[in-house]
């Protein structure tokens, strides 16, 4: 049986092929540094449902050499502006991360990494809306317990749980009933604070209701050293919390009409 959910982790390694470090301009240890501030840590397993439940889509590299979350676009990334588009040319303190590439190594990049992940994401959502006639993508991400200097929203206080929502592709009741399962886990949820949106590919983004998607992130200070990098001693706690609330979550979305 083919799960009517699709969990879209993109941001969860830190692995840059050796091949592409050599355009990056920041030392071994403040590339690490970037890359603790910048990799959404234990995603990965933070988000791990059964097989049953939903198609796990993880983004195999660094976000530092790719943004599989970033159009593709520049003019239509607004991120682009910071130096932080597809391809970053800033840190996330507004150091260079690497010269603009040339049109060339733009396109490498994008053939190599970007538009096979994107083309196995649309692939999967397309199996799923053939099987259920609708599909549930779940975008997975984590964020810091303080704001980076790069972010736009500066509010020092965070809630637990970032929900990201999109005004074509995702439900009310889908908010509704995230914001209550999470409160019962004693989890403070805000909407689109601090970050906003849901991913949807761009074969369906605002053409098909049917694909539903729902942006969840989890403050890394509720399950790990956001310093050391290490877990902490709540990390299966919150694995344990955040997929009960999602199996709920996709159990209601079996039953929905969209």
């Amino acid at each position: 049986m083919i799960p009517i959910a699709v969990m879209h982790i993109p941001h969860s390694s830190t692995h840059i092929p050796s091949h592409e470090r050599t355009s990056i301009n920041l030392s071994d240890q403040e590339l690490q540094t970037e890359l603790m501030r910048m990799t959404d840590l234990y995603t990965n397993v933070l988000f791990q449902m059964d097989n049953s439940l939903a198609i796990p889509i993880l983004f195999p590299i660094s976000r530092l050499v790719v943004d599989p979350e970033r159009f593709e676009d520049d003019a239509k990334e607004e991120m682009a502006e910071i130096g932080m588009g597809v391809i970053y040319t800033r840190t996330s303190d507004g150091r260079i991360l690497r010269d603009n590439p040339s049109s060339s190594h733009r396109t490498r990049l994008l053939e190599k990494y970007y538009r096979p992940h994107h083309a196995k994401l649309t692939s999967h959502v397309g199996t799923v809306l053939k099987h259920h006639s609708k599909a549930l993508i779940i975008d997975c991400h984590s964020f810091p317990a303080r704001p980076l200097p790069y972010e736009f929203d500066q509010t020092e206080v965070r809630p637990d749980i970032c929900i990201g929502t999109d005004d074509f592709h995702t439900q009310s009741w889908i908010v509704d009933q995230l914001v209550t399962a999470f409160k019962a886990e004693d989890l403070r949820c805000e909407i689109n604070t601090p970050f906003g949106g849901a991913l949807v590919p761009l074969q369906y983004f605002r053409k098909e209701r049917s694909v539903s998607s729902i942006m969840v992130e989890v403050n890394r200070s509720l399950y790990m050293d956001e310093k050391s990098g290490e877990k902490g001693v709540r990390f299966t706690a919150k694995c344990n919390a955040i997929n009960r609330v999602l199996s709920e979550l996709i159990a209601a979305f079996h039953l929905s009409k969209i």
